[in-house]
């Protein structure tokens, strides 16, 4: 899905990708992956291999004993996951440390793994719905580097990303959407996964998909996530407002969201 070419003449500055994951995209990319070389390349960076092996042995994982080597975690958790964290990590890299930003790489960590879950249960594109749960907000970060004096009092002011949209259209003409997209498209992620980013807020607050989305199945994911993460209590009524508009069947789709949360609290209860 091209990304706005107005986006390009804005004074904002969307970071490159790392060449470390330029490389582990390509690695993704083939047909026949190659586990070795994966192990080896998230390694050959000490920083974020350390990072990812801190991820790796958190409680959001929930894995039985400490891992201590990339290749273990590859065993034990399997490619898209180490690679998502390593993308994670890599993204995180991207921009400069800052506590108004630990919420939002906390949701990613949540939310991509239960879209990655939840995709690979349906039959959709694990590794694209994993990705874009990860990137679903990063265009806050980047409107949060554009605007560092700024832009933590609308993240403050808005209750919900609805808000935060227009907030963010009325100070620098663009949103944390649209920017969120035009990055994942520069960073070569899947075009089901930069229309999820760049159309989440709309989808969550109408739950009507926009006719320009013609593959919807990701985008149907995300707002299963949010609304397990936001409104739990509705789940059903969203499962059947959002599943059919993807061609998805409601009842699988509701058994695949109640599953991976299960998992996902059963992992955190097991790391308290």
């Amino acid at each position: 899905m091209p990304v706005d070419p107005q986006l390009r003449t804005l004074d904002i500055e969307i970071p490159t990708q790392p060449e470390v994951l330029v490389k582990l995209s390509l690695l993704m990319a083939d047909e026949d992956v190659d586990l070795p070389a994966i192990s080896a390349l998230v390694e050959s960076d000490m920083a974020l291999a350390a990072a990812v092996m801190k991820a790796v042995n958190s409680s959001l994982y929930g894995l039985q004993g400490r891992v201590q080597t990339v290749h273990q975690a590859l065993t034990y958790l399997g490619m898209r996951e180490v690679a998502a964290i390593t993308f994670e990590m890599g993204l995180r890299a991207a921009f400069p440390p800052a506590a108004e930003l630990e919420p939002i790489w906390s949701r990613a960590s949540q939310r991509g793994l239960l879209m990655g879950r939840m995709g690979q249960m349906l039959g959709v594109d694990p590794w694209a719905a994993h990705s874009a749960g990860l990137f679903e907000e990063c265009g806050k970060a980047v409107l949060y580097r554009h605007a560092p004096a700024h832009y933590p009092a609308m993240l403050r002011a808005a209750q919900k990303d609805s808000e935060l949209v227009q907030l963010e259209h009325t100070a620098f003409g663009v949103s944390h959407d649209a920017l969120g997209a035009a990055l994942c498209e520069s960073w070569g992620l899947a075009p089901t996964a930069v229309a999820s980013v760049r159309h989440h807020v709309q989808v969550q607050e109408s739950l009507l998909m926009p006719d320009v989305v013609q593959r919807r199945s990701v985008l149907a994911i995300s707002a299963m996530a949010w609304a397990l993460l936001n409104r739990p209590d509705e789940i059903e009524d969203i499962a059947r407002d959002i599943a059919p508009q993807a061609q998805l069947d409601e009842t699988l789709v509701l058994r695949a969201a109640r599953r991976v949360h299960e998992q996902l609290l059963e992992a955190q209860e097991r790391g308290r």
